[in-house]
């Protein structure tokens, strides 16, 4: 018996294959499925059955997140009572590698009465489903990585980078954004790092750690455990931001001759400290926070006046991290 890892790169290569090969199917067909997908005034019906079905309701909800409006209908559901779901506006694409799936081609009638535009994508262009469709997409393979030749692999294979393809060309078209994308995944840490501002988790008010530049060291270090962020903001008269102290600045002035009871913050502070403002996308301050390698963020307004602070604790509370 041959290698398990002998097998298993020898199916990644037959499937790679599959996928190189669908290349000189990106033609008219695929340009004038597009279209109707753009200019779908409803939805976008995905139909399979078995592993098609699979894929297909792979392929909606990859359209759906990416501005496309869709849905998967089983046909033998479609059958009985899910072919309400349909109406004239929608385009209906189907698949079947085949093109000669019994459920899929017994509700093509209807389809057609209802008016729907109807997309076909079959790896037989000769298929019957191909014929009757507004335009068909070919995803024909020339070898199934299953050795019996029985088991969908590549064609499935093929036909989810199909559906990808189609998604992804749609997307551009739509000049469809990261709000955009947003907008469609709220929940999880994906949908807070593309939603979540800082806005919704600083500190601020009676929370905002704050203290004058004239300020002595001592009473900045009780302002700084009074609010726990490890840190506090400097102000001038103006309540404008004028510097940082951090922990990280009391371990480095412990070697030097500084009295805590007698100089002023002012002198040991960080000038011009890296800022944010309340509007910034907290995956976006993770990584200026990264990148400056600092632990802490004070957020300003217009005016540079402080009204916000946060750390990296509250980014991994917030499970942006």
């Amino acid at each position: 018996m041959k290698k398990f890892k002998e097998l298993a790169k020898n199916v990644i290569n037959i499937e790679q294959q599959a996928i190189i090969e669908l290349l000189q199917y990106i033609d008219d067909s695929f340009e004038h499925a597009c279209q109707l997908m753009f200019y779908c005034r409803g939805r976008v019906i995905v139909i399979g059955m078995g592993k098609s079905g699979h894929i297909g309701g792979k392929i909606a909800a990859t359209l759906a997140s990416t501005g496309t409006p869709a849905f998967f209908v089983h046909p033998g559901e479609a059958s009985h009572g899910d072919l309400g779901m349909i109406t004239k506006d929608d385009v209906v694409l189907t698949i079947s590698n085949s093109g000669e799936t019994s459920e899929v081609l017994a509700i093509i009638p209807v389809i057609k009465r209802i008016g729907a535009k109807l997309i076909s994508m079959t790896g037989n262009t000769s298929s019957t489903l191909a014929k009757l469709a507004d335009t068909h997409i070919c995803i024909k393979v020339t070898t199934e990585a299953c050795p019996l030749g029985l088991a969908p692999t590549s064609s499935t294979t093929a036909t989810l980078v199909m559906g990808d393809a189609l998604a992804v060309a749609l997307l551009n078209a739509r000049g469809f954004t990261a709000d955009d994308f947003a907008l469609s995944h709220p929940g999880g840490s994906l949908g807070k790092r593309l939603l979540l501002r800082l806005s919704d988790i600083m500190h601020q008010g009676e929370r905002l750690p704050i203290v004058t530049e004239n300020a002595l060291i001592k009473d900045a270090l009780v302002e700084m455990s009074l609010k726990g962020l490890g840190m506090t903001a400097v102000v001038d008269d103006s309540n404008q931001l004028v510097g940082l102290f951090t922990d990280g600045d009391l371990r480095r002035i412990l070697d030097l001759k500084i009295d805590i009871h007698q100089d002023s913050i002012a002198t040991v502070m960080i000038k011009s400290p890296t800022v944010a403002q309340a509007d910034m996308l907290a995956a976006q301050a993770l990584h200026i926070m990264e990148d400056k390698k600092i632990n802490g963020l004070i957020i300003v307004n217009e005016k540079q006046i402080p009204i916000g602070a946060m750390n990296m604790h509250d980014l991994l509370s917030s499970g942006v991290l």
